[in-house]
């Protein structure tokens, strides 16, 4: 546990840019203020927002210079003023629920808001804590609050192969949907092909109509969940069944100002597209507890089970955004702190 009066680790970067641009450099742990909780972190979680924050490409702008970070899981060093509900050696999880370019958990040590703090059950390690959160919120808020999906629903999941995409298929499963699965990368076919029981579609969205179609009967699909945006927006409305559900939550392709409205599938077919960002969720205290509820009963259950692709040290962070950029990995990206896999 380091020293709150000695420097300790902290990621660190002074202009955007690709992954060269992180740098740990050594600061001694700060106190908290008001309504602020001192962490030690144990685990963290890489997110693709963190990936654009770095580059500049996110919805807000880093102050340089700048941390980074939204997911982490470890343990409270101390806490603030006005701080009610956690101790020194709680161990919690962090929830994306506030703004990077004011705090960020990449490091040895994070001072975070304790509002965004949960307790971490007591059966689970700082690896899962640190992979659940993000992943399985924003998939929760999509498929059970804004589309209500029940049994025998198809869901149409496209970068089906992210932590999210992933979640997404596990809790349609937890609820009797029907999950079809999109990836463009056929090495990641037979891993997916498990995952959504059979469901999975490899191509691109022009080129997956026809095969969803096939998957459900000619019927469409009552929600499809697309982190991509762009061009392939109007393909994925003709998956959609009447009255259908699109739910937007990421610019992976990098053209979300010229993601074309499908005008002629929207009107046909009466449907609804949407923008969410877990954020929504997390900041409504009632809405967020029940999403947890949800979820810690689904992982208590096998239900629900986090995919690790592959873990890094802290020392290795240009590597692990090197990676997280590759598009190679199956899952959840991790880094940690640990001092055994640090000396091993």
């Amino acid at each position: 546990m380091p020293d709150q009066r000695m420097p300790s680790r902290v990621v660190r970067f002074h202009e955007t840019g690709a992954p060269e641009v992180l740098r740990i450099e050594e600061e001694s742990p700060k106190e908290p203020g008001v309504g602020e909780v001192l962490l030690r972190v144990e685990a963290i979680g890489l997110n693709r927002a963190e990936a654009a924050f770095r580059a500049g490409q996110y919805l807000e702008q880093p102050e340089f210079p700048a941390r980074l970070g939204y997911e982490a899981s470890g343990r409270v060093l101390s806490v603030g003023a006005g701080v009610s509900g956690f101790s020194p050696d709680d161990a919690v999880c962090v929830l994306p629920g506030f703004p990077m370019s004011r705090y960020g958990v990449y490091g040895d040590w994070a001072l975070l808001p304790a509002e965004v703090l949960i307790k971490r059950p007591q059966d689970m390690s700082a690896a899962i804590g640190a992979s659940v959160w993000m992943a399985y919120l924003t998939a929760y808020g999509a498929i059970v609050e804004l589309a209500e999906i029940g049994a025998g629903d198809a869901v149409v999941i496209t970068a089906a192969s992210s932590s999210v995409g992933l979640a997404a298929i596990q809790l349609c499963k937890m609820l009797g949907a029907v999950p079809i699965a999109l990836t463009r990368d056929c090495n990641k076919a037979a891993t997916l092909r498990d995952q959504s029981a059979g469901h999975l579609v490899v191509g691109t969205a022009e080129t997956a109509v026809k095969a969803v179609a096939q998957a459900t009967g000619g019927r469409g699909a009552r929600l499809v969940f697309d982190p991509v945006a762009g061009p392939g927006v109007l393909s994925l409305a003709q998956m959609l069944r009447p009255g259908g559900l699109m739910v937007l939550y990421g610019n992976l392709s990098g053209q979300a100002t010229e993601t074309p409205f499908p005008f002629i599938d929207a009107v046909g077919k009466g449907l609804e597209l949407r923008g969410y960002l877990v954020f929504e969720l997390i900041r409504d205290k009632r809405r967020l507890d029940t999403a947890v509820d949800f979820i810690t009963q689904g992982l208590s259950q096998g239900k629900l089970n986090p995919m690790i692709a592959r873990t890094f040290r802290l020392e290795e962070i240009v590597e692990a955004h090197r990676y997280l950029e590759s598009n190679q990995q199956i899952g959840k990206i991790l880094v940690t702190t640990d001092e055994d896999q640090r000396q091993g």
